[in-house]
């Protein structure tokens, strides 16, 4: 079970994200908290996704907070399987990307 993190009128406006970036597998993106809400909700591991939605990320679904950077812990980094429906989650299978290429295609 994870322990809730408490953090009062969280200021989510202050929260930055960039832009998505992507290898052969991943697309990536990076969220810049501010240091103080980095502060109360940094436990020194990787946030399951109710923990980082409960600090005030705001992101499509899918993304896995991934990585910890230890020089800038109050950066957080996220990733998720290229063609994951940001809507569900889910990552779309081969055949259904083929498809989808075909259809491009026309």
């Amino acid at each position: 079970e994870y322990g809730e993190i408490h953090i009062p009128n969280m200021p989510a406006q202050h929260i930055s994200y960039s832009e998505k970036y992507q290898d052969d597998e991943y697309e990536y993106r990076h969220v810049i908290l501010p240091k103080d809400i980095a502060k109360q909700a940094n436990k020194g591991r990787l946030l399951a996704e109710q923990e980082w939605r409960q600090i005030g990320v705001q992101q499509s679904r899918g993304w896995v907070h991934y990585a910890i950077h230890r020089p800038e812990p109050h950066i957080l980094l996220f990733r998720r399987p290229l063609g994951t429906d940001p809507r569900t989650g889910k990552v779309a299978t081969a055949q259904a990307n083929v498809s989808a290429a075909a259809e491009l295609a026309r």
